[in-house]
């Protein structure tokens, strides 16, 4: 294996994390958005009422997401295993 195999491994690996990542990140960002417009509007500054809808959202997300995550991280681990050369 030289370098250039090491950095390809090495960006698929940042890609793929971005990859999974996303649909949980999008969610806490969409749900986060929604209830900081919702306070600017009602003038409510409680912090419990970010907090807990963001973390339920995201809980959701990964969970319904959670079959299709596994699902490429097995297929690039076994990607990345058949790149192994045994001598």
């Amino acid at each position: 294996m030289d370098p250039r195999d090491a950095i390809d491994i090495v960006n698929k690996t940042f890609f793929l994390t971005l990859l999974v990542l996303t649909p949980v990140l999008g969610a806490g960002l969409l749900v986060g958005l929604t209830i900081a417009i919702f306070q600017s509007v009602t003038q409510i500054q409680e912090m419990t009422l970010t907090f807990i809808p963001k973390m339920l959202a995201m809980a959701l997300v990964l969970f319904y997401s959670l079959p299709w995550i596994v699902n490429v991280v097995m297929d690039f681990t076994y990607e990345v295993y058949g790149l192994i050369v045994l001598p």
